[in-house]
């Protein structure tokens, strides 16, 4: 009962009250972003494979900027990342227009994240089963190491999450998400200068 109605429903009361909780952070960050992008715009939009692998739109706030080298290539991501994006990043404030996605029915508050349409014909059929359910903004697998643990792993978390969602489990991820913020822990692969951003993309189970 709770995976077919209340989640949803709860999603969606809990992302309205959020959002006009937040509309002045929202207002601020976007006046930060105009002049911090560059030009590059506020929103960053990307097509997402959602609940039966059903394609629709994410919309996070944008943290880089658009920037190339001469031969028009964009430059790596730790090039690109502003300082208020870093902030936004750390603090998971990039995440917050994703409440958008969960009013209108494309994500859950809790789910896998969703990650790129080119990575569904790569996932062995236990692991495609992580579309069985809405894709969240936060999970079970970014509590239990966000960007800091391997893809494989990542997916087993996934899975886990669908076998066993419920009301009790849904709280104690909220809860270990907020612990994760406030300590800022796993957002990177490495916090080494030089290094990537954000993970790898998936290139299959070989």
């Amino acid at each position: 009962m709770y995976k077919n109605f209340f989640k949803r429903f709860l999603d969606f009361t809990l992302a309205l009250c959020v959002l006009i909780a937040t509309s002045p952070i929202l207002l601020a960050v976007s006046i930060a972003l105009h002049f911090a992008n560059k030009g590059a715009g506020i929103f960053f939009t990307q097509a997402r494979p959602g609940k039966n692998g059903r394609i629709f739109r994410v919309v996070k706030f944008k943290t880089m900027t658009d920037e190339r080298d001469t031969a028009g290539t964009l430059l790596p991501d730790h090039q690109r990342m502003t300082r208020v994006g870093k902030f936004l990043r750390k603090s998971s404030l990039d995440e917050l227009p994703q409440l958008f996605n969960i009013l209108r029915g494309d994500m859950s508050i809790i789910g896998p994240r969703p990650l790129l349409p080119e990575y569904l014909p790569l996932y062995s059929p236990e692991q495609a089963r992580r579309h069985e359910i809405r894709p969240g903004v936060t999970g079970w697998a970014q509590t239990n190491g966000r960007n800091a643990i391997s893809w494989k792993k990542k997916f087993e978390l996934d899975v886990w999450y669908v076998d066993h969602v419920s009301f009790a489990l849904d709280v104690k991820i909220l809860f270990l998400t907020a612990l994760k913020v406030v300590k800022r822990e796993g957002i990177n692969q490495s916090d080494a200068p030089g290094t990537e951003i954000t993970m790898p993309k998936f290139d299959g189970n070989n």
